[in-house]
């Protein structure tokens, strides 16, 4: 289980942990958050990488981090992401995370192995962190429910495409409904599925004006 590890061998405080949320999916943003917790005997019990929890205890998680923890929350839309590349648009969203906090980081551990080059303090990256620091752990958490909300609310704007359900990524399912539907406004053209089913869509387009 994660524990404060990483966090007592930083000799600069706060040290907050950054996770992220979203680098997969075909559709919606990618999705970062920066937490410490000021009181380390106040984090809820149970943290974990969110991937493991249910969306029943990421729920609970999320507000008891909210209540107990300093949160940043950072994001990439999808524009950006065709824009950038989606590594480039991680990194920006996890500095984006760090230097929404409403008290500044002293130093960030940063699940993964990639240095985001535009944060705003030092910081050391973690392999697995999500399962090893507490702080990266509920950082994932905030990340996961904040990009899950988010592709929930984009399911009722876009129906069809089970955004609630699948939350962007390629499932078979939305892979269909890709190729019926074609494209939304907020699917990340840079993704080679969406592109072929843009492509698709436009050449049956064109074929049907031309008989």
């Amino acid at each position: 289980m994660p524990d404060f590890l990483y966090e007592r061998r930083c000799a600069k405080t706060p040290v907050c942990g950054v996770d992220e949320a979203g680098r997969g999916p075909l559709a919606g943003p990618v999705v970062a958050a920066a937490v410490f917790f000021p009181d380390r005997k106040r984090r809820p019990r149970g943290l974990n990488d969110s991937k493991v929890l249910s969306h029943e205890q990421r729920e609970t998680l999320y507000a008891r981090i909210r209540e107990s923890a300093v949160v940043g929350v950072g994001m990439c839309d999808h524009r950006e992401i065709d824009q950038l590349n989606i590594y480039h648009a991680t990194m920006t969203a996890m500095a984006r995370a760090v230097s929404a906090l409403p008290e500044r980081a002293a130093f960030a551990l940063i699940d993964g192995n990639a240095r985001p080059a535009m944060l705003s303090c030092a910081c050391e990256t973690i392999i697995g962190g999500d399962g090893k620091s507490v702080s990266i752990a509920a950082a994932s958490i905030i990340a996961k429910v904040t990009r899950d909300r988010i592709m929930i609310e984009m399911d009722a704007v876009y129906p069809g495409y089970g955004f609630a359900s699948h939350k962007g990524y390629g499932c078979p399912s939305h892979k269909a409904a890709l190729t019926k539907l074609g494209p939304t406004p907020i699917h990340r053209r840079s993704f080679a599925p969406v592109r072929i089913a843009e492509e698709g869509q436009q050449a049956a387009f064109a074929f049907g004006k031309a008989i």
